[in-house]
């Protein structure tokens, strides 16, 4: 029987249009022997937009819900997740090749919890762009994130778009956070706080920038909002790595 990562994606009507792009990313990843991806695709509300843009694809399926954000639409979308991996794919992202692949061999480490790779961003007019501080390639330790973030104006060495995590794990610690954004950042930080994590130096994830983008808009870096985000992502952090819960696969 096959082993399976699943990948998740929450998506909003504007965004609907980039599906085809990450679905086709997906149909290019060349799994390791034995292994296959489930998409789960859930719509952040009930309308008639996005459907037409999922593809049908026995390995696809397609869920929609009360309006909630971006985390309650992840969230919900685990009802449908086979797989003992989730992977986080925004619907408006492309997988690189071979990323899924890194991913898994990460996670083959019974200390690993979850992984992460570099980003390249995706510019409008096709170029891309790196992050100039990538950390090194191998293990995250144990509170490294949350050090990084806190000395970096909220600003992690490793990105969230890019997170497979095992399912287990991220069911453990309450999925992502239930916050207006930052949700993904919330729940790194809580992964880092009680276990080791991996980054892949290869680049895994484009990043699209666009006028639709949510982190684009005014009112992701409205500062009353986001001083607020940030002191709950911390004080969570900092409440798991005070506890005396650390996970393993073994």
């Amino acid at each position: 029987m096959a082993r399976i990562i699943t990948v998740v994606t929450a998506v909003h009507a504007p965004a609907a249009e980039h599906l085809p792009a990450a679905y086709k990313s997906l149909t290019e990843q060349d799994l390791p022997t034995g292994w296959e991806w489930q998409w789960a695709v859930q719509e952040d509300g009930e309308t008639d937009a996005v459907l037409p843009y999922v593809p049908e694809d026995e390995r696809v399926s397609f869920g929609q819900g009360r309006a909630g954000r971006v985390a309650m639409a992840r969230t919900m979308a685990l009802a449908r997740a086979q797989g003992e991996y989730v992977k986080v794919l925004d619907a408006d992202d492309m997988l690189t090749p071979g990323a899924l692949a890194r991913d898994i061999e990460a996670l083959s480490r019974p200390d690993i919890g979850w992984a992460t790779s570099r980003v390249l961003d995706l510019l409008p007019d096709g170029s891309t762009k790196g992050f100039d501080q990538d950390p090194p390639a191998g293990p995250v330790e144990r509170g490294a994130v949350l050090d990084h973030w806190e000395a970096h104006d909220h600003r992690a060495q490793v990105h969230p778009a890019t997170l497979c995590v095992r399912k287990d794990l991220l069911m453990a610690l309450g999925g992502w956070m239930a916050l207006p954004a930052s949700e993904d950042t919330g729940l790194l930080l809580a992964l880092n706080a009680v276990s080791r994590g991996w980054f892949s130096a290869e680049p895994g994830l484009l990043y699209r920038k666009w006028p639709g983008q949510v982190t684009s808009q005014a009112a992701h870096v409205h500062e009353v909002e986001r001083v607020a985000r940030m002191a709950v992502i911390a004080e969570r952090a900092r409440v798991l790595a005070r506890s005396d819960w650390r996970f393993s696969a073994e």
